[in-house]
């Protein structure tokens, strides 16, 4: 690894502590390197707050700050250059005469996209792109996702019993994962945007759908509820966050729930869609096993996290989702169980 590839690395680490933060905004990391030396760094810590080369800066002890203008700025995705929230950081790095700017990935956010390469190379600075271009664009996957196919990353996941099934067929809530596996399903839950189960699931297991075993923001509660059968006192409907309701029969929002009518044809995509137009940019799919199979079969998904329990036999169960086309990841053990991790293969090879 170079010198630019481990500076690069820094700033991908240092972007990692806001997961779950800054969405719909990229995750990003910055560091500042004079004569090999960090004298700043600093990552988007929350959505509408500074970005990363502003509190990059910011970092900089007073005794160092005339070194700025000497040093090498280092950022793991490209500096934007329009006024949203905050201010461009392309003339941020203009007005502090930083000279040289080492960058992960080009955005590909429209109002970036290039034009803060452009700004800040037209004041003379000298550009260097795509270091560990492909881990900088996995950090972002949701991000890229959303703005490049205008829809968020989908993540599949489901807990199945040894022999393939995700429980039972009488409509009895089984328990398949463990303790360990639960507490690490609601992380997952505090990284994304949304969370999106079905009818049944919603009516058999009356789910909070929250993060109430980690501290961590709860996602927006999503449910395909088709004719409006789940009572308003369903925990669903609790006021912890917002809740989507699709459905084929009214448009309407009450207090922290937002009905959304849907056409029966395409309805999968036309929910994508709107998801897409609310600005969620990733959704956690939690089931049941017929929602993830309308996922999979559609081809709308991005990655898999399939629990397994090893030690659980559920006779005359649901079956549990089959996918295909996929790539595996990784695999983690938490005691009876097994977690794989897949991607989807078409989605990789995009």
């Amino acid at each position: 690894m170079n010198d630019d590839e481990k500076y690069i690395s820094r700033c991908i680490q240092l972007a990692k502590l806001a997961a779950g933060n800054v969405a719909p905004n990229p995750m990003v990391g910055a560091v500042l390197i004079f004569e090999n030396k960090i004298i700043g760094e600093g990552y988007h810590q929350k959505y509408g707050e500074a970005h990363a080369e502003v509190n990059c800066i910011n970092n900089v002890d007073e005794k160092d700050k005339l070194l700025i203008p000497k040093s090498t700025l280092y950022v793991s995705l490209e500096p934007c250059a329009h006024h949203g929230k905050t201010p461009p950081c392309a003339d941020l790095i203009i007005k502090n005469k930083i000279k040289k700017v080492v960058i992960g990935c080009q955005d590909v956010y429209k109002e970036v996209a290039g034009k803060g390469i452009e700004k800040i190379q037209n004041a003379g600075v000298e550009v260097i792109t795509g270091i560990l271009e492909k881990e900088c664009k996995d950090l972002n996957k949701r991000f890229f996702t959303f703005h490049q196919k205008q829809r968020p990353y989908i993540i599949l996941k489901w807990a199945q019993s040894a022999n393939g099934k995700t429980g039972s067929n009488n409509n009895q809530r089984i328990l398949i994962s463990n303790d360990y596996s639960n507490h690490l399903v609601h992380k997952w839950r505090s990284e994304e945007a949304a969370i999106f189960i079905g009818t049944n699931t919603a009516l058999r297991d009356k789910p909070f759908l929250t993060t109430r075993l980690w501290k961590g923001n709860n996602p927006v509660r999503i449910v395909i509820d088709k004719e409006l059968k789940l009572p308003l006192g369903a925990n669903l409907f609790s006021k912890e966050t917002n809740t989507i309701i699709f459905n084929f029969v009214t448009n309407s929002i009450e207090e922290n729930l937002n009905f959304i009518k849907i056409n029966k044809e395409n309805s999968l995509q036309e929910m994508l869609l709107s998801l897409y137009q609310l600005n969620i940019q990733s959704v956690l799919v939690e089931g049941g096993a017929k929602t993830l199979q309308s996922f999979i079969d559609q081809d709308f998904w991005d990655e898999a996290r399939v629990i397994t329990n090893e030690k659980m036999v559920i006779e005359n169960g649901i079956a549990a989702p089959e996918m295909r086309d996929f790539l595996f990841v990784t695999q983690e053990k938490y005691f009876n169980d097994r977690i794989n991790y897949y991607q989807n293969n078409g989605t990789v090879n995009q």
